[in-house]
């Protein structure tokens, strides 16, 4: 695919996989994870508050954008009302007529508070800065949702894939309703993420047509997607990334309490998913890496109905998204196994989906978004201009 890209844009791709390796430094968002009976009647995405931030790639490093820090109303995956924080970044390149806006969905960044995308832009530590800033500088407006429960109070819901595919949305909703950033309800709309935003962008993409039917939503670029949990976890199941299988069931928890995670954790299981609430993702992976199920519980959670039909919940494919999407995975995925990404690919395609694939043939999981990026970005600047997609199903 021919890129169309001005060279510092280029140059930006070169420091993110340094930006990926990035911890999060401490901070705080104040807000309510559940929402207050005001805000309960608010319309999803209506903004409960909002202060100015600010957008820094890396440590020290300026950009010519504005940014605030929003707290909007959003849904859980069972349907109640609650509030996610995120952050809106707009560039200020002089542009007065309309501009697109992604709505963009993070990878994994952890479960601490202080891992938060919002909190950390300021400081030049958010881990996928420098792909955004390849975003703004295409004169884009990009919101960045923190998901429930990850900057807000509360266990964040990790891999909960209905309430993450809200959050996406409503993030675009109340980044089109904030005064400041001079969008409008007519904004063209991008979604993007890779990994967990892979699947968080997914899941918004098949909700979209029935949860924010207004949204003029031009297409979802999605990437390296855990699209069944249940087939994510047996493939890690003792392996490298077997700590995100703990960290999934500790998310799975905090939206379903009724799964009582806590009863099948052994001591030595209690402490490192005590600990995984609490931390960020380059201490978390390390910490749960090459365990088994069997070595933390006294009995497989997985092994149980319940436990097996929420995850059944967050399984993708079963909806075809309403715009066109651009899902690409990487042939030697060590953590989201390339068959996952395919029978997501086989499932979207039987139900009519305007779908392009790609093979990413050389890497593995984290540089796959990295070394994709400029691709990806070309072909949501296709649909932006109304260009005719290539659908390979």
């Amino acid at each position: 695919m021919r890129f169309r890209n001005p060279p510092r844009i280029r140059r930006t791709a070169l420091t993110a996989l340094a930006t990926v390796a990035a911890l999060a430094l401490p901070a705080g968002i104040p807000a309510s994870a559940t929402a207050s009976a005001a805000e309960a009647t608010a319309r999803p995405g209506d903004i409960v508050s909002s202060a100015p931030s600010a957008f820094h790639p890396l440590p020290g490093q300026l950009t010519n954008t504005k940014a605030w820090t929003v707290h909007y109303r959003s849904t859980t995956a069972d349907g109640a009302p609650n509030v996610v924080s995120g952050t809106v970044i707009v560039p200020q390149d002089g542009r007065t007529g309309p501009r697109p806006l992604i709505t963009y969905a993070v990878g994994t960044v952890g479960m601490g508070d202080s891992c938060a995308p919002s909190n950390n832009f300021p400081y030049g530590t958010g881990l996928e800065a420098n792909l955004i800033q390849q975003l703004t500088l295409r004169g884009w407006a990009v919101v960045v949702t923190d998901y429930e429960g990850l900057g807000t109070p509360g266990v964040h819901t990790y891999t909960v894939g209905p309430s993450a595919g809200h959050a996406v949305l409503d993030a675009a909703r109340a980044a089109t309703r904030l005064p400041e950033a001079g969008l409008s309800a007519d904004t063209p709309v991008g979604i993007m993420g890779y990994s967990q935003g892979g699947q968080a962008s997914s899941w918004a993409a098949e909700l979209q047509g029935s949860y924010a039917p207004e949204l003029q939503v031009k297409g979802t670029a999605t990437g390296g997607v855990p699209a069944d949990l249940m087939k994510v976890a047996d493939f890690n199941n003792g392996s490298y990334g077997s700590g995100l299988i703990f960290m999934a069931a500790a998310g799975q928890d905090a939206a379903f309490p009724e799964l009582k995670l806590d009863s099948y954790l052994n001591p030595a299981g209690k402490v490192l998913v005590d600990g995984m609430k609490e931390g960020c993702v380059a201490i978390d992976a390390i910490a749960g890496s090459f365990k088994r199920i069997s070595d933390l519980t006294t009995r497989d959670p997985l092994a149980q109905p319940d436990w097996q039909a929420r995850l059944n919940q967050s399984r993708l494919g079963r909806t075809a998204p309403a715009a066109p999407v651009y899902q690409y995975h990487a042939l030697g995925d060590e953590l989201i196994p390339y068959s996952v990404g395919r029978g997501l690919r086989s499932d979207w395609c039987a139900r009519g989906a305007n779908l392009e694939f790609g093979t990413i043939w050389v890497g593995e999981h984290v540089s796959g978004v990295i070394t994709h990026s400029l691709e990806v970005g070309d072909w949501m600047a296709d649909r932006f201009a109304g260009r005719a997609t290539h659908a390979n199903c």
